[in-house]
């Protein structure tokens, strides 16, 4: 049997490890499929499946700073590891965290391999010429991470502790 040093972490690893896997095998498939800079509709004026390359941060911020977003990366998945440490009995913020770690290595791995972030998911409405920068699964899970700290931030508002609320 594992320690209990390990098994504690079992939460986080359990949306990690998948998150991660989901994310690379997605751009995997993208770069194996769709050339660069081309798309598949896949909801008309709505869905595409577009392969594209991102070289800075969030919406293309930072252009060109890899070695800087490393480095981020790396003290972001030390913070994730920090505070997960200080949520032992809440698994909403475990859950929480793995999404956040999952997305970092995501996109870390790009980062490490490429130089740069593929791309693929592009949502908007074609009519209007409303287009979201395109995204991956790694954005996902990190928004999804985000969200549920938000959520958590709001449910706890006010408490003296927050870092051993029940579990959600």
């Amino acid at each position: 049997m594992l320690p209990a040093k390990f098994r504690s972490l079992f939460p986080l690893l359990l949306v990690a490890v998948p998150s991660f896997a989901l994310d690379q095998l997605t751009k995997w498939i993208v770069e194996q499929n769709i050339r660069r800079g081309s798309w598949y509709v896949i909801i008309d004026g709505i869905f595409n499946l577009r392969h594209d390359r991102n070289s800075g941060a969030a919406f293309g911020i930072m252009p060109g700073q890899n070695a800087l977003l490393i480095v981020i990366t790396i003290v972001a998945i030390g913070f994730i590891f920090f505070y997960y440490r200080q949520f032992q009995t809440n698994l909403w913020m475990r859950i929480a965290l793995g999404f956040l770690l999952g997305g970092a290595l995501g996109n870390f791995v790009d980062r490490l391999r490429l130089g740069e972030v593929v791309d693929f998911i592009q949502i908007g409405i074609q009519k209007a010429g409303l287009w979201w920068p395109t995204f991956n699964v790694a954005d996902v899970c990190i928004c999804v991470g985000a969200g549920m700290l938000i959520i958590h931030l709001l449910r706890t508002r006010g408490d003296d502790d927050t870092s051993e609320q029940s579990n959600d």
